[in-house]
């Protein structure tokens, strides 16, 4: 029997086995959006903007109670997205996202309330969780922004 009829048939009687062993997959997907606020005021505005490549960390706790970390960097759309298809025994029960870093030199400073989020994942397979935005914010806001809190 040649090598390819060897994988042929050792991938049928793989998928025979997870097949016949009852086991259902899972996948969940979470993702969430870095932001720069510009004017530092809490708020998003449009003088605000997305910060493509931030880095985030997504660590979760599996219903075996394994520990699972991911990392994840933004888009050009400023979004991270973490995902993974697994044993429906194994999926994710509580999971924690938090920022690790901006590399815009003009705003990397992390804002108040964006240290991490924890959350229980208990969405069914094949849906998403969105976490709220991190937000970084400049060293020192621009003079417009202090121009018209000022009036």
């Amino acid at each position: 029997m040649g090598s390819k009829s060897k994988n042929l048939v050792l991938g049928f009687v793989v998928l025979a086995v997870f097949l016949i062993s009852g086991v259902k997959s899972w996948t969940g997907e979470i993702h969430g959006r870095v932001v720069c606020d510009v004017c530092a005021d809490s708020s998003i505005g449009p003088e605000d903007h997305i910060l493509e490549g931030a880095e985030v960390a997504v660590l979760c706790i599996t219903k075996s109670g394994e520990v699972v970390n991911y990392q994840a960097f933004t888009n050009a759309k400023g979004i991270y997205t973490v995902a993974e298809t697994m044993p429906e025994s194994d999926r994710w029960n509580t999971c924690l996202a938090r920022p690790i870093s901006s590399f815009h030199d003009h705003c990397n400073h992390l804002g108040n309330r964006s240290t991490g989020i924890k959350f229980t994942y208990s969405r069914p397979s094949g849906h998403f969780h969105t976490v709220r935005p991190f937000v970084y914010q400049p060293s020192t806001a621009p003079f417009y922004c202090t121009e018209t809190l000022s009036e």
